[in-house]
């Protein structure tokens, strides 16, 4: 049985098939079918309620034990065929889509004739009793159809296959409705989150919320977006990271915290960057980053399981074994494996400067320093090689402020980050909890800002107070949810794994 698909151009009884109509014409006459119902004391809009006793999943799952029996469903017309005294449609709701078989002989005429008026896109109720058809497929034969919601604009024949991915992400209510994989792509992310809380939740942290307006830049490198609270006349910044006021809370006495939040960063915007983006970060006293390591394998591997069912998925075309113990590596024996340059030899400054100008490695003003250098020669010639799950290990301390440094070289610092697929999906630290150390780093991130580092962080007193009262060792992980459930989801763009991404305006 073939269905007029809701992809097609809306077409009228009285036309042939394949005519293709004006969409300002399309728009008047469901208006002016909206204005006849309202005539006839049928408005659509004036109903508040429609008691449903089933999703269209739930009849379908339970088919044995509903044969036969009334249900109420209520969904979306996507499809229907109009064949004289007898119709077939199709109706969609949040949990999938059901076919339903309705006639003249059990609506009667006048019902009958209001439902061949009704419009893909309409929102409507049916009652009927549940059967296959002679081919097998579960249907509700409609007893009576009610118009819950009149569409006034047809669903755009422009979203079918794909093709629109602008328009897609500025209309994601039309997106939701007409491309199935998408809406599965957002159960997916609600799964993750919420596997991740039970995972955080089994493991003795307590969730937290913090402020997302801050008077303070702290916590990472990063461009804030800047705002001004008119009752205190003073200037604030949304966070770009939680991290100092969740090892306040571990001060305070809390062992385990953590926090799903959301972050913002006044910077580009590509595949991978949206200004709005959703991190999890949690702090754990008495521990250090391997037990962060262990914690971020089990993390991402259990949310991989709980979606895709196996460790070995494919993202964009790369094969992926997420399966454990993942590779661990640090940043000076990860770069030496690349390009044979040990690090270990260069002792100072200017001999990391020569390198870097024979290698053709560009520094940036005010980072030029061994640590500095150590760090681009890693994002240039190693990170996008890092295609199955390591962790690099044992950063400088110049780009790792917040960090403890090691005991047998403090020119690096306990802190790894996590790669996958050539991208960066976490970050974690043995905290710094030396307040005079942490003071002098502070000081140094205040004096890169006000000589024109607008990513350089802020001079925050508080913090260096809390660490005088006394932070246990502790050990904290951030990681970067969005792009983990693009990899989980096989996205290619942030935009596909976010409900609405800040798009530019039209006009």
């Amino acid at each position: 049985m073939r269905f007029m698909q809701v992809f097609s151009i809306e077409r009228q009884d009285n036309m042939e098939e394949n005519q293709e109509l004006d969409m300002d014409h399309l728009m008047q006459v469901r208006r002016e079918k909206l204005d006849k119902l309202r005539a006839e004391g049928k408005d659509p809009f004036q109903i508040t309620k429609f008691n449903r006793t089933h999703t269209t999943k739930q009849v379908i799952d339970n088919y044995d034990e509903l044969e036969g029996k009334d249900v109420t469903i209520a969904g979306r017309l996507m499809a229907k065929r109009i064949m004289g005294k007898a119709s077939f449609c199709h109706i969609q709701d949040g949990e999938g889509k059901i076919q339903s078989y309705v006639s003249i002989n059990d609506l009667g005429e006048e019902s009958y004739k209001q439902f061949k008026e009704d419009d893909i896109g309409d929102i409507i109720g049916i009652t009927g009793f549940v059967f296959k058809t002679r081919t097998g497929e579960i249907s509700i034969h409609a007893k009576e159809v009610t118009l819950l919601t009149k569409s006034l604009k047809p669903l755009p024949e422009k979203f079918h296959g794909l093709k629109d991915t602008d328009l897609r992400y500025r209309q994601r209510y039309v997106d939701l409705i007409v491309n199935p994989e998408v809406r599965d792509t957002f159960i997916k992310r609600s799964m993750i989150i919420k596997e991740l809380r039970n995972i955080l939740d089994e493991k003795g942290y307590l969730e937290v919320e913090t402020p997302i307006l801050n008077n303070l830049i702290t916590g990472d490198a990063a461009r804030p977006f800047k705002t001004h609270h008119n009752t205190l006349d003073l200037d604030m910044y949304l966070r770009i990271a939680p991290e100092l006021n969740l090892k306040r809370l571990i001060v305070g006495g809390f062992d385990k915290v953590y926090e799903v939040c959301k972050n913002f960063r006044n910077e580009g915007m590509d595949i991978k960057h949206n200004p709005e983006f959703t991190n999890v970060e949690l702090y754990a006293a008495y521990e250090d980053y391997n037990d962060m390591m262990d914690i971020t394998e089990e993390i991402i591997t259990r949310l991989c399981m709980k979606v895709n069912g196996t460790l070995k998925i494919n993202y964009q075309g790369l094969d992926l074994d997420l399966s454990t113990p993942w590779k661990r590596i640090t940043m000076i024996d990860a770069i030496k494996e690349k390009t044979g340059i040990d690090f270990n030899e260069v002792k100072n400054d200017e001999e990391a400067r020569k390198l870097a100008d024979e290698k053709g490695v560009e520094l940036e003003e005010g980072k030029t320093t061994r640590g500095h250098i150590i760090n681009e020669f890693f994002e240039t010639f190693v990170e996008e090689t890092l295609i199955q799950p390591t962790f690099i290990m044992d950063y400088p301390v110049e780009v790792s402020p917040l960090t403890k440094r090691k005991k047998d070289n403090p020119s690096l610092t306990e802190r790894f980050e996590v790669f996958i697929g050539g991208r960066e999906y976490g970050n974690a630290y043995s905290e710094l909890n030396d307040p005079i150390d942490q003071y002098e780093r502070l000081k140094k991130q205040a004096e890169a800002r006000a000589n024109g580092d607008e990513e350089a962080g802020m001079m925050d007193e508080d913090f260096v107070n809390a660490l005088e009262i006394g932070l246990p060792p502790t050990g904290g992980l951030g990681i970067g949810l969005d792009r983990l459930i693009m990899l989980l989801t096989n996205s290619a763009s942030i935009r596909d794994i976010l409900l609405f991404p800040t798009m530019k305006p039209l006009n």
